[in-house]
């Protein structure tokens, strides 16, 4: 089984990341627009990318702004029962947000280009967070 894991250091408290992750409003500003979230173990977020698939997230655990763990019941056939989590923890004034994206069957072309895409994700989410932080919203 391959996984994807990556760091990003935010210059934001771990409070805030939580937050854009685990709502609607969160993550269609840094995901898509077009989305159901509820911060609830058991519910299926959807986030649809104008794709043949909606991709289906249900939500395994949430562990009040430490950790989100998604598995993939609906995506892509490359997506289907793959894991997604998100760790926070708060250092030095700034936020490190480790995320693993596991259990996939195999190192795909598909795999190398989901890569890029997290790494993209991680990117949209310190831009986003650390201008809330600026804003002081």
């Amino acid at each position: 089984m391959e996984s994807i894991e990556l760091v990003n250091y935010i210059k934001a408290p771990a409070s805030s990341i939580y937050q854009v992750l685990t709502t609607q409003d969160g993550l269609s500003e840094i995901w898509t627009k077009k989305l159901i979230v509820k911060p609830e173990v058991g519910f299926i977020n959807e986030f649809d990318f104008n794709e043949a698939e909606i991709t289906k997230m249900k939500i395994i655990e949430l562990q009040q702004d430490t950790r989100i763990r998604w598995e993939c019941v609906d995506s892509d056939k490359e997506w289907i029962g793959t894991r997604i989590s998100f760790d926070l923890s708060e250092r030095n004034n700034q936020t490190a947000v480790i995320l693993k994206h596991s259990d996939w069957r195999a190192m795909t072309e598909y795999y190398q280009w989901c890569n890029y895409n997290w790494s993209m994700f991680l990117l949209r989410l310190k831009t986003y967070c650390e201008g809330l932080t600026k804003t002081g919203r």
